[in-house]
């Protein structure tokens, strides 16, 4: 890239105070046109703060902002909309009543007679132009409400360059996608790019960043750290870079091995097509990894073991004996805990305190003639949120406020608070910053070296990796690889396995 090459968006020295808290300290940022420029950092480390800076959100203390050469003042968002800077926020921002185009010319619908009627035969063929030229095959009359997250978010973009936008701000766009919708949406930024469109990526997703992205930008503590060509830099250099330190890793020479106790045995699991004679055995001190595409049957799996969907056929034992679980209480009962990938609305109850989603799932050892000993919850919850360094300004601050990471920590403080030693993780770190994951990842490291028996889905193959000392994979419902992850083992052979078909 020619770095004589005026950029297409340069800030540079920019400050932002909130209330005595400096969330900006003489940052930059530069993007070319027709590039796709990475914005890593943990949550807290100031990327949304610059891009709101940018979006003309807030007005920054110091520093300056020069759009195509040009020193400009963003007073409010619509001064950065009228110089073709546009942003698709991670929580989409479209009304799920009106149809593709309304969405799309909402606000600037065109009109007929005398400016008294919407022209919606206008607007739909204004869209259909829109959309064709994106390659896109969504009917400008379909109603927002029955498009999946990956077209809605399409709709979202087709918008803003509807609004000339020269500059595109992608706030974790993947983070609600399946695989084949972030290939969609990998097609439609390269034709962005090709269009001399700056993009914008932010992202934890270091695959992505490595795939997409021509440059990154770190920051850190509201600081910039550094800009780098994504071909000349590693993922672990990144990483330090974001959280200050290596990301963590952990040590399976450690591991008791094979000759460990096993904990858990499945024989014969059957759920319809989701589930088809599945085997598997867990010992005990192990972390079992669990790999496959979306669709493959692991979030099925993990509810079949904890009794929250019936089952068809096959056994389960629990340290060899045989058991039936018919419901998640029977799950717990048995020593079985399940973190859900939907942690917000499965893992935790968002409107309450700390403490009480860390008691939970133990509160009968709590009650006493009808009455809570308040005080030993607020105990074992204040050792839980020391031991897994949950940081929260207190026990009784809910749930809701703390950050995503927290949130699962606190929820694996649950089950460690009734005592599971055999506890199921689907996709423990999805959502949470790359700072967080480090913590996670130790967390289960130390819980496996106590020996705590771990069950671990990840769509991310470097976790899987990173973290496994077994790992099985899946397709279609069937396991069709198991891999001991003795270092040979790598994301390409993990992938033969995932799109084995049997039979």
């Amino acid at each position: 890239m020619d770095e004589a090459e005026e950029a297409l968006v340069r800030m540079e020295g920019i400050e932002k105070h909130f209330a005595g808290v400096h969330a900006l300290k003489d940052c930059r940022f530069e993007l070319l046109a027709g590039e796709v420029h990475g914005l890593v950092g943990e949550n807290g480390a100031g990327k949304s703060t610059l891009m709101k800076v940018l979006t003309g959100v807030y007005r920054p203390n110091a520093g300056i902002i020069r759009i195509d050469g040009r020193d400009v003042q963003l007073s409010d968002p619509k001064a950065a909309q009228a110089l073709g800077i546009g942003m698709i926020h991670q929580e989409l921002n479209l009304a799920p009543d009106l149809t593709v185009a309304q969405n799309i010319f909402i606000g600037r619908e065109p009109r007929r007679g005398f400016g008294l009627f919407l022209d919606d035969k206008t607007m739909n063929e204004r869209t259909r132009e829109l959309l064709a030229g994106m390659n896109l095959d969504i009917d400008p009359r379909s109603q927002v409400a029955g498009l999946t997250v990956a077209k809605q978010q399409m709709v979202e973009i087709v918008k803003a360059i509807s609004l000339d936008s020269k500059v595109l701000i992608m706030d974790e766009p993947t983070a609600a996608l399946s695989d084949a919708e972030i290939e969609e949406l990998f097609v439609v930024i390269e034709r962005l790019r090709g269009q001399g469109v700056g993009i914008v990526y932010i992202s934890h997703r270091m695959a992505e960043l490595q795939r997409i992205c021509d440059r990154i930008t770190v920051m850190r503590d509201g600081q910039y750290m550094d800009t780098v060509k994504i071909g000349e830099v590693t993922v672990d250099r990144i990483i330090a870079m974001m959280v200050g330190r290596e990301l963590y890793q952990a040590d399976k020479s450690a591991h008791a091995g094979a000759h460990a106790d096993i904990v858990l045995e499945v024989k014969g699991l059957r759920r319809g097509r989701a589930l088809r004679n599945i085997d598997l055995q867990l010992r005990r001190g192990e972390i079992l990894g669990i790999a496959g595409l979306v669709g493959a049957g692991r979030t099925e799996l993990a509810r079949a073991i904890f009794g929250a969907d019936p089952i068809d056929g096959g056994e389960l034992y629990i340290r060899g004996r045989r058991i039936a679980i018919r419901s998640p209480h029977q799950a717990v009962l048995h020593g079985v805990g399940y973190l859900s990938e939907d942690r917000k609305q499965y893992g935790c109850l968002l409107d309450m305190d700390v403490k009480t989603n860390v008691a939970i799932a133990s509160m009968p050892r709590y009650a006493q003639a009808g009455w809570m000993k308040d005080a030993e919850i607020e105990r074992r919850a204040s050792l839980v949120v020391d031991q897994l360094r949950v940081k929260t300004p207190s026990i009784h601050q809910p749930i809701k406020f703390l950050s995503g990471g927290n949130q699962q920590k606190a929820i694996i403080g649950k089950w460690l608070t009734r005592d599971c030693d055999i506890l199921i993780f689907d996709e423990p770190t999805r959502g949470i910053d790359i700072g967080a994951k480090g913590e996670i990842y130790k967390l289960l490291d130390q819980l496996a070296a106590e020996g705590k028996s771990i069950i671990m889905i990840s769509s991310e193959l470097p976790e899987i990796l990173r973290l496994s000392h077994r790992i099985l994979v899946m397709c279609e419902g069937r396991i069709t690889g198991e891999l001991t992850n003795d270092g040979s083992v790598t994301q390409e052979s993990i992938m033969h396995y995932a799109t084995r078909r049997i039979g």
